[in-house]
């Protein structure tokens, strides 16, 4: 079984533990860059890295605004009619996080001080990064120096800073000069040498990694606009390729009783507001700075900066105070129904809540935008959107968070209409979303990893069906999200093909799956499986919405020019759908091809060749059996119900010791799966590889942002593993894979607007009402209905070498009472919930 980093990952760790915060008690320089991105705050909107707030070290100074982009032609060594021409990247923008302190005209720069105590606490329930530093200046005077960052999940736009300076033991000169700063021009105030503005990292970084940002070398942001109110300043920018525009305000109050003065300094590219105070002994000093930004496609940057005044004129008519207390009801909320509770593994919970916290600030306030790979924590992978929110970061949005689901699908339906421009470059009916974009433009210079893989529109609906299934959200299908299913159905449908051999078969070829080690082939498993569904699901919801909403059926039909032979071609593809397998070995290959392929060794490839990708030319990796990633074990977990329990053990023992790991998106299947088919210990260690893969910063590039996606990844290892949750066609299954040394896992799930708990011990599992009224299940073939006030307990048999848990025939007939009674009639649910009513 390969697993990229050999050893238990908490070895690597140095934080205290904390189920509720990230701690920090001594600074070091050594893993500066991993920190900024783990102490990151933001919102789905705007991030703000952990930078010290002094500005002075650090590896990646950044502060990024979701969508916010800079273009630039891409340039093929070898031109090719319909590759991707326009590259796209995220755009580090001013930075209002910077306040610096002197006293008595010493600077405090951390790295270089003299530091007595020190605690940097990143708060799950706050929402809010606070830093205590007690300081010894070179003079022997001790000051307090305190502060508190926060972005708002509330105001979408908005962050504070509070910095408290207080002289402990004698009077002292202070200056405490706030900033917003764009760092790419100019020379700050300490005649630090000008940052080489490169799509948001410093140029020149050592070594080749194509998962980090693209370098550009020119000015991006263009000066529009400054402006200084008082204590409040504004600066506006265009970008120089794409034309999106931003603003960024800050405003300031200070309260102390000692005596100060202000000055004030604005250029193109630095804002500046300066506090000098005689500081007695022991009398506080506190800067409160709020921060604004705004951003747009093209809306000109004066209309921003007004955008930005009012936020400024809320947050100062609020105060902080008020802010703070709306950002913990906001997270007390969330938490209601999101938190996954561990019990007696406290190191597991801390990690896991990160993981949580650090998906809410990647996808909160996103409000239409897409959620890209490393959310707003850093510039890895150039700011982009992938599958990545569909397959990992959605099912716990969907779960637990329904609108943000309901946002990032409208996302890709804004986006819809590119779709089908990129579908026509590639002869092609119907739409094929982009896998890699910002803009909704195909981004993906290397189309042998990028464009084929098709998948992406597979994944995009299953998201969407998921999300409706769960949510019973029809109303979004019906005002256009339907249109999603029918274009990738007829993308499917046209670029398949009918072969008789003995029997029509339907064929796709010349794709890409997710294993990125094996490249534009024949029947790639996944793509198969992933297309059927894709195919029968638009069909099922065009035929739900003729039947149920004629009056939507209708528009829809007029506006896609739908026919009704095109739907039963669907239907015909997805039951004719060619699937792979060997009776040979008993598994299905990955693709056509892929069993005819030299086996790679991995047992003799040392981790100083690890990542594959970063040390072997694309020809020589295609060339063997190799996995990046889950492929066809993927396939196991997403459509699970289509493959018998003995199935999944051979796939998974086939694919498992070829599979390096090189991808994080892989360790999270790869537990599930295990955990499904009995290996319980390699389920758990591969869940810790996930679970930790930044907080110990185990693939060694967490510098470059939070890998959203495995913090997604980590719900649905607790849910659909562990938890044994599973929902295939709108049925809804538990069947528990809890690891031997672990007590117990309570975690919750929202369906039909009503919330469950769902606890699970080794011996039984309790499902619980908290908001609702009530949902059916099925644990292990029994149906149960849980209601409001009446919690249904069932006892988890022991099968023995059990490997399923997909749904299974049950043994009992019916559906068991909260008082354990059975009642004759089940109560199903159909796979599209859409009112009889809705369109009539």
């Amino acid at each position: 079984m390969s697993i990229l980093n050999a050893g238990d990952p908490l070895d690597r760790l140095r934080f205290p533990v904390d189920e509720w915060a990230l701690v920090e008690t001594t600074p070091s320089s050594d893993d500066m860059g991993s920190t900024e991105t783990l102490f990151t705050v933001g919102n789905g909107y705007v991030g703000m890295r952990g930078n010290m707030d002094e500005g002075r070290a650090g590896q990646m100074h950044g502060t990024f605004i979701n969508g916010l982009h800079e273009t630039w032609p891409i340039r093929h060594a070898e031109e090719a009619f319909g590759f991707a021409r326009v590259g796209q990247t995220i755009v580090n923008v001013p930075d209002a996080k910077i306040i610096r302190l002197y006293v008595d005209d010493e600077p405090f720069i951390l790295p270089e001080a003299d530091v007595l105590e020190f605690n940097r606490r990143l708060d799950f329930r706050d929402g809010a990064l606070t830093r205590c530093v007690l300081w010894r200046t070179p003079s022997g005077k001790k000051v307090m120096v305190e502060s508190r960052r926060m972005v708002s999940f509330v105001d979408r736009h908005l962050g504070v800073i509070v910095y408290d300076v207080t002289v402990l033991d004698s009077d002292a000169s202070i200056a405490i000069s706030s900033q917003l700063f764009n760092r790419q021009d100019g020379i700050d105030e300490f005649d630090q040498p000008p940052v080489e503005f490169d799509g948001g990292r410093a140029a020149g970084k050592a070594g080749f990694d194509p998962r980090q940002a693209e370098s550009l070398s020119e000015r991006v942001l263009q000066p529009r606009l400054k402006r200084a109110v008082g204590s409040r300043y504004t600066l506006g920018y265009r970008c120089t390729n794409s034309g999106m525009t931003v603003v960024a305000g800050i405003d300031h109050t200070i309260d102390t009783d000692n005596e100060w003065e202000q000055l004030t300094s604005l250029t193109d590219d630095l804002a500046k507001h300066v506090y000098e105070v005689k500081a007695k002994a022991g009398r506080r000093i506190r800067v409160v700075k709020t921060v604004s930004y705004h951003s747009s496609r093209g809306v000109p940057t004066r209309e921003l900066a007004d955008r930005s005044d009012r936020t400024l004129d809320r947050a100062a008519s609020e105060g902080y105070e008020q802010a703070a207390k709306h950002q913990r009801e906001w997270l007390d909320a969330y938490w209601a129904r999101t938190d996954v509770e561990v019990h007696g593994q406290p190191v597991v919970q801390q990690a896991v809540r990160w993981n949580l916290f650090q998906l809410a600030q990647a996808s909160a306030r996103a409000d239409g935008q897409g959620i890209a790979a490393k959310g707003v924590s850093g510039t890895g992978y150039g700011g982009h959107y992938f599958w990545d929110t569909e397959i990992f970061v959605l099912p716990v949005l969907t779960y637990t968070s329904p609108i943000a689901a309901r946002n990032a699908l409208r996302f890709r339906h804004s986006i819809l209409e590119h779709a089908r421009v990129r579908a026509s470059e590639l002869n092609q009916l119907g739409a094929l979303f982009p896998w890699r974009t910002i803009s909704g433009e195909e981004s993906s210079a290397y189309y042998a990893a990028g464009t084929a893989q098709y998948h992406i529109d597979a994944d995009i609906a299953f998201a969407l069906t998921q999300y409706v299934a769960a949510t019973g959200d029809t109303d979004f299908l019906t005002r256009g999200a339907v249109d999603i299913l029918v274009e990738t159905a007829r993308m499917w449908a046209d670029l398949g093909f009918w072969r008789s051999n003995g029997g029509d078969r339907f064929h796709i070829h010349g794709v890409t799956g997710p294993d990125e080690y094996t490249t534009v082939v024949n029947d790639n498993l996944y793509t198969n499986v992933m297309a059927r569904a894709n195919l029968r699901s638009a069909a099922l919801v065009v035929e739900a919405l003729r039947e149920r909403a004629p009056v939507d059926h209708e528009h829809m039909v007029a506006r896609l020019s739908l026919e009704q032979a095109e739907v039963d071609e669907w239907m015909a593809a997805a039951e004719a759908m060619f699937i792979p397998f060997d009776d040979a070995l008993g598994i299905h290959p990955q693709d056509a091809q892929f069993l005819e392929k030299e086996l790679w060794d991995l047992s003799k490839t040392g981790p100083e060749q690890r990542p594959l990708l970063l040390h072997y030319h694309p020809l020589v990796i295609y060339r063997f059996q190799v996995i990046k990633q889950a492929d066809v074990v993927l396939a196991l977990l997403l459509q699970g119900d289509k493959f018998t329990a003995e199935e999944k053990r051979s796939d998974f023992d086939y694919y498992d010791p070829l599979t390096t790991g090189d991808s994080t998106l892989s360790a999270v299947v790869q537990s599930i799966i295990a955990a499904e088919v009995g290996y319980s210990e390699l389920a758990l260690k591969y869940f810790m590889d996930g679970l930790f893969v930044d907080l110990a910063d185990l693939h060694k590039n967490s510098a470059d942002g939070v890998h959203i996606a495995s913090t997604g990844g980590m719900w649905s290892a607790l849910a659909f593993g562990f938890g044994g949750l599973r929902d295939h066609e709108g049925r809804f299954t538990v069947d528990p894979r809890l690891p031997e040394s672990w007590r117990g896992l309570s975690y919750r799930v929202t369906i039909f607007a009503t919330r469950v708990r769902i606890d699970v011990s080794q011996a039984e599992v309790t499902f619980t009402v908290e908001e609702g009224t009530s949902v059916p299940f099925a644990v292990r073939g029994v149906d149960i209905v849980v209601a409001s006030g009446a919690p249904v307990t069932v006892a988890l048999e022991h099968h023995g070498d059990r490997l399923s848990g997909a749904p299974s025939t049950s043994d009992v007939e019916g559906t068991l009472r909260a008082d354990g009674s059975i009642i004759t009639a089940s109560v199903p649910l159909s796979w599209l919930p859409v009112s009889e009513e809705h369109g009539e």
